[in-house]
């Protein structure tokens, strides 16, 4: 049972004066609770570790966080908006598809191979078994948010009479894994260092020529 604290509690700490102010000590929180996730795994993390990273106390930690579940679902739904923001953000009006699926490509795989994202992988691979809600959620917040916005994007894309695809759920995830072939799994399991922008773009690349080869009205 996590302890319980109220605002009253910590009214000179963790009662903040403005909304900025609220979310810059959320904000505080999470980095220093994923620094923590990063370094020691899940099950290891402690919420007394974690605020002590953060630098507030462990009453402050817990009137934003009630446990620690919560916490490393609120660090896993930022990394989703980041994500969304800065990869996922397509444009069904811009005629170059080729040009948006490669930069989508590369944009992917730097995202991907960041040593914050492989961290929380490698942490909810650990729980996944026993903890599947955080897998679900972790899943639905990454991977499958991925590619409901690509299948979306080609949608339109298939409407506009530029590409041919029967299922375009299917051909987002595959896209996707082949942007990814040879430089996200060796990284995952430590067998290769991080790949460099040349390589990230000839695999990406090749992943384009493939998929408009297979999909590209003629």
């Amino acid at each position: 049972m996590p302890q319980v604290f109220t605002r009253e509690d910590v009214e000179a700490e963790a009662s903040p004066a403005s909304t900025n102010e609220e979310s810059g000590k959320r904000r505080q929180i999470m980095d220093g609770a994923r620094a923590v996730f990063l370094a020691s795994g899940f099950d290891a993390a402690s919420m007394g570790e974690i605020a002590r990273q953060a630098g507030v106390s462990k009453g402050t930690l817990y009137v934003y966080f009630d446990s620690k579940e919560r916490l490393f679902e609120a660090i896993i739904e930022s990394e989703r908006r980041t994500q969304a923001e800065q990869v996922f953000a397509l444009d069904a009006t811009d005629p170059d598809v080729e040009g948006s699926l490669k930069r989508l490509g590369v944009a992917f795989v730097l995202f991907l191979c960041q040593p914050e994202a492989l961290g929380s992988l490698r942490t909810v691979m650990a729980i996944a078994e026993r903890m599947p809600e955080l897998g679900r959620s972790f899943y639905q917040a990454g991977p499958a948010f991925g590619i409901a916005r690509l299948a979306n994007y080609l949608n339109d894309q298939v409407k506009a009479g530029v590409l041919d695809v029967a299922d375009c759920e299917i051909a987002a995830a595959q896209f996707l894994d082949a942007c990814q072939s040879t430089l996200f799994k060796p990284l995952l399991f430590n067998a290769s260092g991080q790949p460099t922008q040349e390589r990230i773009e000839r695999v990406v690349g090749t992943a384009v020529r493939t998929f408009l080869a297979a999909y590209k009205v003629r």
